[in-house]
């Protein structure tokens, strides 16, 4: 039933489509129709990239405002840029960590950590995420990683099929707010803002966001009577600790490398894979050839869709600014309000829809030059933004249409979407309210950027 209504919606969506984009192109109205076009191939279902640089190439052949190999050129100088360079490096060691068993040991470490505690296993989760979200920068990685080994453990223990993939989808948004992270890398990109100072800015909201889903977790586990899945022992904890410590030094080669000034967020990228290589090759001896062929084709593929993203939204948001949209964007929020907490509750609102429809690397390029100067012009701090801006894409991940952590997590669980994204709505409670917290008290995210850079 579900599957039927969801394609009659579908269809009906592209007949709105449709027919506003032939209105709109016999009226005139340039960016409208830009718009329009790009609606009407995203509910078509053509991807990302293409729809943002198909629509856009129709723009330029339409009104004719401009040579269309300037649709070329603006692409090209989109992904043109050595800080993305960071993005296939993070997203080669993020696969690498997986391969090589660097989950398993994370995993063993935090059992014995926090299994101790009523819905120890949960609570293990959450900690795992934290963890492995210092080494790959991506909530996918995460969930399709180490969501595989927690919620095996945690149905093997007895937990409900809806909590472990609730609090395994929920935890997951963590990985991109700790750094290293991908959207970060991105926003940086996009807003000319320094990646040092929002990969700082993240270490806080992230504990924040870890701490609160430890609280719902505590909450399921009086509720449903969750027994403590391990005994604390000081032996465990060590043994695990001397286990995993190889691991555990990743986050702090990454980390401690770009806040102490040794190398770029680039080069800390580049360090993560030699590190990860290493640990593979010569301390764990887990990865050899064909896996680390099969790894490194994943890396091209994910990378070659991030670039392709990057480079239709970047015409994209060309469009949009030599058409003045980005200072009628401007004038119309200033004349609404110049309240910089007001202006943040309207971007987060907007922000919200968005992550329902649209994947967050394009959100962020899109978006991030249409905003931008309007919180520049209410006295907001970027980096403040940046946080702000990720963690509400990252909770877009737990919603549908889009979500790709659902389907990720109903892949690697055999539960149906629709099951996923029920048991996910509780978690997204505690996620809500850190990003009110993060929102309206900037000093969680400056703080620690002000104290390192400024």
């Amino acid at each position: 039933m579900s599957t039927r209504l969801g394609t009659k919606l579908n269809g009906f969506l592209v007949v709105i489509a449709a027919a506003c984009t032939v209105a709109l192109a016999v009226n005139g109205d340039d960016v409208a129709f830009l718009f329009a076009t790009m609606f009407l191939f995203l509910v078509t279902g053509v991807p990302v990239a293409l729809a943002l640089a198909g629509s856009s190439l129709l723009f330029v052949l339409v009104t004719g405002q401009v040579p269309d190999l300037v649709v070329i050129h603006r692409m090209v100088n989109g992904v043109d840029s050595f800080p993305l360079l960071a993005v296939p490096f993070f997203i080669l060691a993020g696969s690498l960590m997986n391969a090589v068993g660097i989950t398993d040991r994370i995993f063993a470490f935090a059992i014995a950590c926090v299994g101790w505690m009523h819905g120890g296993l949960g609570h293990v989760n959450v900690g795992a995420s934290v963890i492995f979200a210092g080494m790959s920068g991506a909530a996918v990685a995460d969930a399709g990683g180490l969501g595989i080994i927690e919620i095996k453990a945690m149905r093997d223990a007895g937990y409900d099929a809806d909590f472990s993939v609730g609090v395994t989808a929920a935890s997951s948004t963590i990985g991109p707010i700790i750094p290293p992270s991908l959207p970060m890398v991105i926003y940086g990109v996009m807003a000319s803002t320094s990646i040092g100072q929002l990969f700082a800015a993240g270490f806080i909201p992230g504990l924040l966001m870890a701490a609160a889903l430890m609280l719902m977790v505590g909450w399921f586990a009086h509720k449903r009577n969750y027994p403590r899945d391990a005994a604390f022992s000081a032996s465990v904890l060590w043994r695990t600790f001397k286990r995993a410590f190889m691991s555990l030094m990743t986050p702090v080669i990454i980390v401690g490398g770009i806040l102490t000034g040794a190398f770029t967020p680039t080069e800390a990228a580049a360090a993560a894979v030699a590190w990860a290589l290493f640990l593979g090759l010569v301390w764990y001896r887990t990865l050899n050839f064909r896996r680390f062929v099969r790894v490194s084709s994943e890396t091209i593929e994910t990378t070659a869709i991030i670039m392709l993203i990057v480079a239709g939204a970047s015409i994209f948001a060309w469009i949009l600014t030599s058409n003045r949209v980005t200072e009628h964007f401007v004038s119309l929020i200033t004349g609404l309000t110049d309240n910089p907490l007001l202006v943040l509750l309207i971007f987060n609102v907007i922000l919200f829809v968005v992550g329902f429809f649209m994947e967050t690397i394009a959100a962020i390029t899109i978006l991030v030059p249409v905003m931008l100067p309007v919180i520049t012009q209410v006295g907001i701090d970027p980096v403040h933004f940046g946080v702000v801006m990720v963690l509400n894409l990252m909770i877009g991940l737990l919603t549908p249409p889009v979500g790709m952590v659902l389907y990720v997590l109903s892949r690697v669980s055999g539960v149906s979407f629709e099951r996923c994204t029920q048991a996910t709505l509780p978690f997204l409670i505690p996620l809500v309210a850190v990003l009110g917290l993060i929102t309206f008290i900037p000093g969680f995210s400056l703080w620690l950027p002000t104290l390192i850079y400024r």
